[in-house]
């Protein structure tokens, strides 16, 4: 692929991705600082809110991270070794069915190039795009009614591998941020599994490890000590009590949303999240 074919591509999430931020960027570009040298997103997901600010702010270093590894490891693979990952994908394209997509789905791999494509395919042609394990760490969503999924889009992973060059990506908890970024310099973006609005909307993980009320405190805690540094700190989470008290001591912002996920169609809608800024 030539280089004007790859600049034709703008670079945005090649993954799809429950709670990603791609429909809620334009309301959150008011809010984005707008000087920082160095940004961090420890809770990486489709990355939206970074394939946005590479193209909309001047150049800076990125520092990526998530706890989940095998999310860590496509994004690595895809920065690396983007040509090897697309000759994966091209096949799981050519071969995909119902009985492929379950005899993929229960295979483990040693080889990071076939780890990365087997979680490309899973995302593109599971249902709703979700990325759910269950307690033993296996991929468990069922398959999506798609009629012909995009499995290998070769011109974005391209033009995405261009962008994460220069980035470091690393399987991190989100704790780790204060190791790092340490004043007015470092821009740290969190979004977080949301905290549940009822008992029935308890998805607050997308891997084996649940992230939990106390998680969410903890979380505050490190909101607000990098917030004394001086760190422009910005989180999104779900329009809550429980959240807005967390935050009082800080900038609450209220964003639209829609709600893509429910079991029930009639329940899917617009909805209110919350955007928590430190500056």
């Amino acid at each position: 692929m030539t280089q004007q074919a790859i600049s034709t591509v703008s670079p945005r999430p090649f993954l799809k991705w429950a709670g990603g931020k791609s429909q809620l960027i334009e309301q959150y570009q008011a809010y984005f600082p707008q000087q920082f040298q160095r940004y961090y997103e420890p809770f990486l997901g489709g990355g939206a809110v970074f394939f946005f600010l590479s193209q909309a702010r001047s150049p800076f270093t990125a520092y990526l991270s998530d706890i989940n590894t095998e999310l860590v490891n496509v994004y690595q693979i895809v920065r690396d070794r983007a040509d090897d990952l697309i000759a994966v994908l091209e096949k799981h394209q050519t071969n995909h069915s119902k009985d492929y997509y379950y005899e993929l789905r229960s295979r483990k791999f040693r080889d990071p190039v076939k780890k990365a494509a087997r979680i490309i395919y899973l995302n593109r042609t599971c249902f709703n795009g979700l990325y759910r394990e269950n307690s033993k760490g296996e991929f468990n969503v069922p398959i999506g009614r798609y009629k012909n999924p995009k499995i290998c889009d070769r011109h974005l992973l391209k033009c995405v591998s261009e962008i994460l060059r220069s980035t470091q990506i690393d399987p991190n908890p989100f704790n780790s941020v204060l190791e790092s970024a340490t004043n007015s310099e470092d821009f740290v973006y969190f979004d977080p599994p949301y905290y549940p609005l009822n008992a029935t909307s308890r998805f607050t993980g997308y891997s084996r490890y649940s992230f939990s009320e106390r998680d969410q405190i903890e979380l505050k805690e490190v909101f607000a000590e990098l917030g004394d540094r001086g760190v422009k700190v910005m989180l999104s989470n779900s329009d809550c009590s429980f959240i807005r008290e967390l935050y009082s001591d800080f900038k609450i912002h209220t964003v639209n949303a829609n709600r893509a996920i429910n079991s029930k169609g009639n329940k899917r809608g617009k909805i209110n999240e919350v955007l928590v800024t430190s500056y």
